[in-house]
């Protein structure tokens, strides 16, 4: 089916009382384990593609997304195609031409004012050229090898106030809020701030986005859509389940050299990852 539009999907989980799942993809195998997993859920999904993964592309979109749009074309159930965690001008330009419906444009590392005058200037951009954009207020640590920041640490946590400030002056369309998860967690050991998202969600007027959620526990990840999130991004728990599944063929198998073998058994890991955890946010 054609290419759906993000912001359809999470207008659509939003009014269901539930939220999209959000994955992020690197590789084919990546791509082609989301749709499965979505597949057997019988679920949307949304594709994400981070800059990180660009930068390890070579720095080219385009055949990682040509890929990512033409198996999302194929796909049983909506499949719409996201670029994330975006902080360079150059490549939220290429956004349309690639595919995607909508952006997440990253200047939540840049003082408040900063952050708002250029995510104003992105949002005018994108929305002229039909984009659905998100943004973050807060900070959601773990990117890049950074280390979370304490619950406590000023600017950890994101500020209804503020936020809903922000979201008025700079016209985004949603809003990652940083309520305790951190990127890139191993472990699934992330406690929520549920009282925070129960006040940011009566403050905010535009969807709630969760990043970081690889390491909030099912539970947790329940409660979050129950308070308010509509939109879950998923990265680290995928690779996880592929390096686990590789590890333990490869470990069985030391022989083996055909890559064949050995991706399918870590794509298929990481289509029951993205069944499941779809299979939580929509309980």
């Amino acid at each position: 089916m054609p290419l759906a539009a993000t912001g359809e999907l999470v207008a659509e989980a939003a009014a269901a009382r539930t939220a999209v799942a959000a994955f992020n993809v690197i590789t084919l195998e990546h791509v082609e384990a989301v749709i499965a997993g979505a597949e057997s859920a019988g679920s949307p999904v949304v594709l994400q593609v981070s800059e990180n993964a660009v930068k390890f592309r070579y720095g080219r979109l385009l055949p990682l997304a040509r890929a990512a749009s033409a198996a999302a074309e194929r796909a049983s159930v909506p499949v719409a195609l996201h670029l994330d965690h975006v902080q360079s001008d150059d490549l939220l330009r290429q956004a349309p031409g690639a595919g995607f419906s909508s952006v997440m444009y990253d200047a939540a590392r840049l003082p408040y004012d900063e952050n708002l005058t250029a995510t104003r200037v992105a949002a005018d951009w994108a929305h002229a050229r039909g984009l659905w954009i998100e943004a973050e207020l807060g900070e959601v640590g773990g990117k890049n090898g950074e280390p979370a920041l304490d619950a406590h640490a000023p600017g950890a946590r994101t500020d209804p106030a503020e936020a809903r400030a922000f979201v008025a002056d700079s016209g985004v369309d949603a809003l990652a809020v940083a309520i305790g998860s951190s990127h890139a967690m191993t472990t699934r050991t992330a406690a929520l701030d549920h009282d925070l998202l129960k006040r940011l969600a009566a403050t905010l007027g535009v969807p709630l986005v969760l990043h970081g959620s690889s390491g909030v526990p099912d539970d947790e990840l329940r409660a979050a859509v129950a308070g308010g999130i509509t939109k879950v991004n998923v990265g680290t728990a995928l690779n996880l389940a592929m390096t686990g599944a590789v590890r333990e063929f490869l470990a069985a198998h030391p022989e083996a050299v055909d890559s064949r073998k050995y991706l399918s058994v870590g794509r298929e890991a990481m289509a029951r990852t993205v069944a499941r955890l779809i299979g939580v946010l929509r309980a």
